[in-house]
């Protein structure tokens, strides 16, 4: 399997969803993904009266998983409602989410009082104008390449024990070790279980960790993982080793790479940081700012680690940044309305 159809074997789609028109004109902001973080955002823009537009690809990271996790008052709640119940909201208050992909994102001329604005065009050839942008596209999570985990992902084969943890409590669990942080991750799943293995699986386990995993009861093999293995039913069995030997096992853990989607952002410029042994997201600042005069980032695409609850509050904070600079340009355009003797006094 290419590293593009694991991939594809890993996305899931949220259900079908009637869009809305894309608006004409300018709007006060476009947010780029439909997640927790860019409804959050948008829910925030919106309730504060701005002309807000959410793009949605509609294949959120967490589709695959039956529900959210360690969500105050939405524990147990699954993902695609989740979403659901935000498009909805956010459309109360007059916000706009559409389905589509964005292609580029770039800056445009300015407007005649010298606002920002920014050009958003999506693949099939439709394009929006906006004051300021909302980065919210979430990551991509990169397991290693071995046959069969991806037909797992978010089932059997997870990565967080805060999000998936409790619901594999006490089965037989093993770690594919993909770096020093899988080290971490182990004292984490040995929480939730006492039958926990360490796959190295070619990485490194110091003489440390090693003692450390012994006293714990962590069991640890060296030989490489060749492939998972499926029972009859089709359900995760365990893993079948180098030598041939089948280690069985119920649920892996793996601390997947996780890389931000940044596919049609590249004209934006945006600053790409890479996190050691975490993997690659945008560079950030108080409130989702960026570099980037007009852009914020928020969710994943910028903090890799974030779980649904911490996403969906760093697009609130970035949803109230935004409208904070908005307010602070309306006024300047206000001002400087009436020194030219306009009798407009706001940017349009």
């Amino acid at each position: 399997m290419t590293d593009k159809e694991r991939q594809e074997a890993m996305a899931v789609a949220t259900p079908p969803y009637a869009s809305d028109a894309l608006a004409e004109g300018t709007v006060d902001a476009v947010v780029i993904g439909g997640g927790a973080a860019g409804l959050n955002g948008a829910l925030i823009l919106a309730r504060s009266r701005r002309s807000v537009v959410v793009i949605d690809s509609g294949s959120p990271r967490n589709a695959p998983a039956e529900a959210v996790h360690g969500l105050l008052a939405l524990d147990g709640t699954p993902p695609s409602e989740i979403l659901r119940r935000g498009r909805e909201q956010v459309r109360q208050y007059g916000g706009r989410v559409v389905f589509g992909e964005v292609v580029s994102a770039e800056s445009a001329a300015p407007s005649a009082d010298g606002d920002l604005r920014f050009t958003v065009t999506l693949a099939d050839g439709r394009s929006i104008t906006a004051r300021r942008i909302l980065v919210a596209t979430g990551l991509t999570d990169v397991l290693p390449q071995v046959p069969g985990l991806a037909e797992h992902w978010g089932h059997s084969v997870v990565h967080c024990p805060y999000c998936h943890g409790w619901e594999v409590r006490d089965e037989p669990i093993g770690i594919l070790a993909t770096g020093p942080a899988s080290i971490g991750h182990a004292f984490l799943f040995r929480q939730l279980t006492e039958d926990l293995t360490y796959f190295t699986h070619g990485t490194d386990l110091d003489e440390d960790s090693r003692a450390r995993f012994a006293a714990r009861g962590i069991r640890v093999i060296d030989t490489p993982v060749t492939e998972a293995v499926n029972d009859t039913d089709g359900a995760l069995a365990g893993v079948r080793l180098a030598d041939g030997q089948v280690v069985a096992r119920r649920v892996l853990a793996v601390a997947a790479q996780m890389q931000a989607r940044i596919q049609g952002l590249e004209g934006l410029g945006l600053p790409v940081q890479d996190l050691p042994n975490m993997g690659r997201g945008f560079a950030s600042g108080t409130a989702g700012t960026t570099e980037v005069p007009g852009v914020w980032v928020a969710g994943n695409a910028t903090d890799l680690v974030a779980q649904v609850g911490a996403s969906a509050a760093a697009g609130a904070l970035a949803g109230a940044d935004i409208n904070r600079m908005l307010a602070t340009a309306d006024t300047d355009a206000a001002l400087q309305g009436i020194a030219e003797g306009s009798p407009q006094g706001a940017t349009g």
